[in-house]
């Protein structure tokens, strides 16, 4: 019988990584705690119309571009989704993130449910998504507040819209309900964890089961 270890089965495809949620439900802070916690994953950094805040990079927060530019990657097919939130486009740049999935790395997306349904329809079976709920209504209302970056009018504006927004969560490959957000990016780093494990990622095994084979018959 053969010796020797068979080499290359951990070799994947990467994947694309969904989070999608009502304003102030969390998936701001779940993404920035898996950049952190989880290797071999980054964070897409989406183009926008919108003005920059302060604090902001260009480039590492969003890419800054005018109506005119980003018209033009639209029509070019330059992006893997856009949408129109809050009056502002925003937008997946396609080139970067078919380059991540190839080299085996996955790429975690902070986008609604208009942009996963978009990249779905271009994406396929490389999107795993995820929908973020608040545990209530009262809860969604009281981090709106905490976080103190809109006026009472907007806070208003948003909980209507987040009622909108939780009509799409049957959509969705997963639903995680935020209670604690400790245990939120518990469950959400189990379902990548085990979306990395799916045969079809897996391009290294074919190659690793045909030469375990050679190796038992040998």
């Amino acid at each position: 019988m053969g010796g020797g270890e068979v080499s290359h089965s951990d070799q994947r495809r990467g994947l694309m990584l969904v989070l999608s949620s009502p304003s102030g439900a969390g998936k701001t802070t779940l993404s920035r705690m898996l950049i952190e916690r989880v290797p071999s994953l980054r964070m897409s950094v989406s183009v926008t119309t919108r003005a920059k805040r302060p604090g902001e990079v260009d480039g590492r927060d969003y890419y800054f571009v005018d109506e005119s530019r980003f018209k033009a990657m639209a029509q070019g097919d330059d992006l893997l989704e856009w949408a129109e939130v809050f009056n502002h486009r925003y937008g997946t740049p396609r080139a970067a993130v078919e380059a991540a999935l190839a080299k085996g790395e996955d790429v975690l997306f902070d986008i609604d449910w208009q942009g996963t349904q978009k990249l779905r329809e271009k994406a396929g079976k490389d999107v795993v998504s995820v929908f973020i709920l608040p545990p209530s209504a009262a809860d969604l209302e009281k981090r709106l507040h905490t976080r103190a970056q809109d006026s009472d009018e907007v806070i208003r504006t948003r909980m209507s819209r987040a009622a909108h927004e939780m009509s799409h969560w049957a959509e969705y490959d997963y639903v995680v309900i935020n209670h604690d957000v400790e245990a939120a990016f518990a469950e959400v780093a189990a379902i990548l964890r085990a979306e990395r494990l799916k045969r079809e990622r897996r391009t290294g095994l074919t190659d690793f089961v045909r030469a375990l084979q050679r190796q038992l018959e040998g």
